[in-house]
């Protein structure tokens, strides 16, 4: 699988639950990619890609099948075989795909085009869902989703490249200042928020940092220099240590609570240089 020895134990642990939702590659007999979290497919491509996952590895081949499967003409990437597809859908199978080299890909091409064509008004992506009433804040795009969209951007040549983008990061940097639950989806910045959680498969500190240091239009922002800082007081001599793991990954030496982690370090190390180029 060519991953390095040192995380071998881990990617073993992952590995061990590849069948368990019934179908292969952490799929549903129905192709359903995000069930299971964070033994889904979605979610295990982010972790085994983060633990070093050779883009030329069988395994990537398999994976990227399962989610190309549930790709519409159109640019939309359904969740399900039935029921809407929410722009979270589109924006999480863009993510694992982009991780498994399929950037340019003609439908993750159009995908994108999709997405830059389903903007908000307000800068951000969200569903057309509004289950609490309609209000400025339920009308407001998701967070969440929005940090989403920017990190499968940052593989295509989009980057720093496009207007819409830039509105993109706008309304992240504007949702540190307000911190409001905002959205069909209440995204909010909280408490939990601040805690340094890795892998990145939520809304939260490092994600939020990390996603927004590939863009320019963030380094001048002194909204992104606090929160930057907030992540660089989780510091403990020069690591990021794991405040809050994903209960079901606990058991992972690279994201065991409590303890520095390598792989989180080296993001965090990642933003720095982002930052400075």
């Amino acid at each position: 699988m060519a991953i390095p020895k040192a995380y071998e134990s881990d990617a073993q642990a992952i590995l061990s639950k590849r069948h368990d939702n019934g179908a292969d590659f952490w799929a549903t007999p129905d192709g359903r990619w995000g069930k299971g979290s964070p033994f889904s497919t979605f979610d295990c491509v982010l972790i085994l890609t983060e633990l070093g996952l050779a883009r030329s590895a069988p395994l990537t081949k398999g994976a990227a099948g399962v989610l190309l499967a549930a790709w519409r003409e159109g640019g939309r990437i359904r969740a399900a075989p039935k029921g809407a597809v929410y722009p979270c859908h589109t924006a999480n199978a863009a993510r694992a795909l982009c991780r498994l080299g399929l950037a340019r890909d003609r439908r993750l091409v159009r995908t994108f085009e999709h997405l830059l064509e389903t903007q908000h008004g307000d800068g951000g992506w969200r569903c057309n869902t509004v289950k609490l009433g309609k209000s400025a804040t339920t009308d407001a795009s998701n967070p969440g989703v929005t940090l989403g969209v920017l990190d499968a951007f940052r593989f295509t040549p989009h980057l720093n490249a496009s207007k819409p983008l830039d509105r993109a990061v706008r309304s992240l940097l504007s949702h540190w200042k307000t911190r409001r639950p905002l959205g069909p989806c209440g995204f909010g910045i909280g408490t939990l928020f601040g805690k340094t959680e890795y892998p990145s498969l939520r809304y939260n500190l490092l994600f939020y940092v990390y996603v927004l240091s590939f863009y320019r239009a963030a380094h001048r922002s002194t909204a992104f220099r606090q929160a930057l800082g907030a992540l660089q007081d989780r510091l403990v001599d020069g690591a990021l240590v794991i405040d809050n793991p994903n209960r079901r990954l606990a058991a992972l030496d690279f994201c065991r609570k409590g303890k520095p982690s390598r792989l989180a370090t080296k993001r965090y190390r990642e933003i720095l240089e982002n930052v400075a180029s």
